[in-house]
């Protein structure tokens, strides 16, 4: 070749045309390949990184195949922990057929003994009672210092009168202001001195006084038969009244005034108590002063208005009007009221007893009234079907009014009596009778401390309620003064049983039992309900019959046990075993026909605890089992830095702690059964924990899957950015070579045409 002369224009389109050609050889292996960078020399640094992440891609890509695996593998786990809960509710669905069976013994386990005439309303029977004492608060008179002792003497009402006097630098007129008012002025009339026309009552115009009505009217009181039946009008022919308080003062008229500033001192007298009233059957009205009794008076402008002692006063009327009798300072045609207490003293109690007031004791009402005693000296006769004893009417059925003007604690305690049956007093047709205390019974009493001691009387417990402030003042209100009853129990007789306790000891791990028998109140047993609600707790029921005879036996859920045995406890004992012979308790009696429906339920049982241990067997994937104590690890990384293991559990019957049933044992009651039924929701618990856990491990894994795939690609993209080419650029330098290579080779034929010439020169 060396021999070879080639012009240098020759020469040099040769060299043009190996370099294109190079360079279109290059553009078309691009083209074909798809990358700029095929090998190390096309780019040495590009061709090693782009194979280091191609390589971590692939490292990635291949750990991505295990962790789909292990989400088949957590899916399988949480598959069987779906089936394995419908098994363990159809487990439960048994176990409840069992407890709606019926009870697997035809007789429970009891124990027996007999009240006579014990009912479920009163388990005490009728066995027989002693009279009981209880005690009330200490009571204080009225002696200052309010710390000397009530005494029987001591008066319920006031001790003295109370009062109200209009003070003498205010002493009231007529008016015409130039005179003192006196008693025997009018209440209506034409001026002068004597009467009040500036604020005279008018026709049809009320005052109030301790509930009771004073009606104005003008004109005269009726008489003869136009007098209102029951009803009567004094001497005077000024005031009609009904006996109970209520009258009517007749005003006359502004030309012949009747009714004077007396006549209505005389109707609020009425209406106080301060007065009586005694009508005969002609209509003819006697007022005369209750006995001890200071009438109210107006005299020499000095208004003075006197309590009873049996209650206060409160006077409501127009303004005006009780001004002028210097009652008020207050003016105008509005009403106003005057009130006056009572005075307390050393014969009376402390805390004076409100007229109206009641005690309720067993069903008996005990009235306290404002009034002289009936049959006293101008007091109304004892009413027909009634009789007296001292301060006392009663209708000798227990029902009593005790009057306060001059009752007594004596009185209370004997009406108290009256009600209990501890006193008796059989009427004697004239208002009398005889008293007499029962026979066994002591009757109430107070003692020198100043408590009262009430017996209670052998009919009923003693059960004391009261209106008014009844209960306070004789210190039945308990401590505080607020309680709304006072209660005592009778004794109990001999063979009785109130007040004697029954007890059970822990019977199957219930709570032990202390009844203690009594009227029902502060913890005392008195119904069968009451029994049933304080041995519920440990788990035994009681019922009686018509004959009196008590049981007490174990609940359906303990039906297998012996009452007390020593393996379930419930041995009976207390103060009632002295008074009462209880029954030696058997073991129960199996019912036949239910054991073998309740062996039945075992053999379910046990057929579903078997599928529960292959379901947990048979829950695995590509060998791994969660549900059978496998471990699942799962590496995320190429280098085995991140990875997240799974520890299995043993799902098994066993391993959710449930166990073959046993004929004769399991489901034989209901407390047996309720056994099963605890272990199965405990097994519940367990699955459902565990399908949160499974649940949780999934969402992790899933999110790990996701990133690697992500992460692959972000390795792939970086990979082909370094190495890839772009083909538009390839296809234009291709096109361009292409072009390039044809000109090259005209351009090496005109180069060899001066060769050419030369050969036609040797031609």
């Amino acid at each position: 070749m060396s021999n070879i002369v080639l012009s240098a224009s020759v020469r040099q389109n040769l060299l043009s045309l190996q370099s294109t050609a190079d360079l279109l050889a290059t553009t078309q292996s691009r083209l074909s390949t798809g990358k700029k960078v095929n090998t190390a020399l096309d780019n040495p640094t590009n061709f090693f990184t782009a194979q280091g992440l191609d390589n971590r891609a692939s490292d990635i890509s291949n750990l991505l195949d295990g962790i789909n695996n292990g989400v088949q593998v957590l899916q399988a786990a949480n598959t069987g922990i779906t089936s394995l809960q419908k098994l363990i509710d159809s487990a439960k669905s048994i176990a409840n057929q069992a407890l709606q069976t019926t009870v697997g013994y035809s007789t429970k386990s009891n124990i027996s003994t007999t009240i006579p005439g014990a009912t479920p309303a009163d388990l005490r029977g009728t066995t027989s009672y002693g009279s009981a004492t209880a005690s009330s608060n200490v009571l204080f008179d009225g002696t200052a210092g309010g710390t000397t002792p009530a005494q029987a003497t001591t008066l319920l009402g006031s001790a003295a009168q109370g009062s109200y006097a209009t003070p003498a630098a205010s002493a009231v007129k007529a008016s015409d202001n130039s005179t003192l008012l006196a008693g025997t002025a009018t209440l209506i009339g034409v001026g002068g001195a004597s009467n009040l026309v500036a604020s005279s009552p008018s026709d049809g115009d009320t005052m109030t006084v301790n509930g009771h009505t004073i009606t104005f009217r003008a004109g005269s009181a009726p008489a003869g038969t136009a007098i209102p039946a029951g009803s009567g009008v004094n001497a005077s022919g000024t005031i009609l009244t009904d006996g109970n308080g209520n009258s009517t003062v007749y005003l006359g008229t502004t030309g012949a005034p009747v009714a004077k500033v007396n006549d209505l001192l005389s109707a609020i007298d009425l209406a106080s108590g301060v007065k009586t009233a005694s009508i005969n059957n002609s209509g003819v009205a006697t007022i005369g002063v209750a006995s001890g009794a200071t009438p109210s008076s107006l005299a020499s402008g000095i208004a003075t208005i006197e309590t009873s002692t049996g209650a206060d006063v409160s006077i409501t009327g127009k303004a005006d009007f009780l001004k002028a009798l210097g009652l008020t300072t207050a003016t105008g045609g509005g009403n106003a009221t005057l009130n006056i207490a009572r005075a307390t003293a050393p014969g009376s109690l402390g805390s004076l007893i409100q007229d109206g007031s009641t005690l309720n004791v067993d069903g008996h009402v005990i009235t306290f009234k404002n009034a002289p005693v009936p049959g006293s000296t101008n007091a109304p006769a004892v009413p027909s079907g009634f009789g007296v004893s001292g301060n006392v009417e009663t209708d000798g059925n227990g029902n009593s009014t005790v009057y306060l003007q001059t009752g007594t604690i004596a009185d209370v305690l004997k009406a108290i009596d009256f009600a209990t049956g501890v006193q008796t007093f059989t009427l004697n047709g004239s208002g009398g009778g005889t008293l007499a205390t029962a026979s066994g019974q002591s009757a109430s009493s107070i003692n020198t401390s100043g408590q009262l001691k009430l017996s209670t009387g052998i009919n009923a417990d003693l059960s004391i309620t009261g209106t008014g402030n009844s209960l306070a003042a004789l210190g039945l209100a308990g401590n505080t003064g607020t309680a709304s009853a006072f209660t005592a129990a009778r004794q109990s007789g001999v063979g009785g049983i109130s007040g004697k306790t029954l007890t059970f000891t822990s019977f199957n791990g219930g709570t032990p039992v202390n009844v203690t028998f009594g009227d029902g109140t502060n913890g005392t047993v008195k119904t069968l309900d009451q029994l049933n609600a304080q041995l519920q707790a440990n788990h035994l029921t009681a019922t009686i019959d018509a004959n009196g005879v008590l049981t007490v036996s174990t609940v359906n859920e303990y039906a297998s046990s012996t009452l007390g045995s020593t393996i379930a406890g419930g041995a009976v004992g207390g103060t009632i075993t002295s008074s009462l012979t209880f029954t030696t308790a058997q073991p129960p009696i199996q019912d036949p026909v239910a054991q073998t429906a309740r062996s039945s339920l075992v053999g379910q049982f046990n057929n579903i605890l078997a599928q529960i241990d292959t379901t947990s067997q048979d829950s695995s994937f590509n060998g791994v089992n969660l549900l059978n104590g496998d471990t699942l690890k799962l590496i995320f990384n190429e280098t085995g830095s991140s990875t997240l293991n799974i520890n299995g559990v043993v799902f098994n019957a066993a391993g959710l702690g449930l166990s073959n049933l046993v004929n004769g044992v399991d489901f034989i009651d209901n407390g047996a059964t309720n056994k099963v039924l605890a272990s199965l929701n405990a097994a519940s618990s367990t699955l459902r924990s565990e399908g949160s856990a499974l649940g949780s491990n999934l969402s992790i894994v899933q999110v790990r899957q996701d990133f690697s795939k992500n992460l692959i690609n972000v390795l792939q993209t970086g990979s082909s950015n370094l190495t890839l080419a772009d083909t538009n650029e390839e296809a234009a330098n291709s096109q361009a070579l292409s072009t390039r290579q044809s000109i090259a080779v005209s351009a090496l034929s005109l180069a060899n045409q001066s060769q050419q010439s030369v050969l036609q020169l040797l031609r």
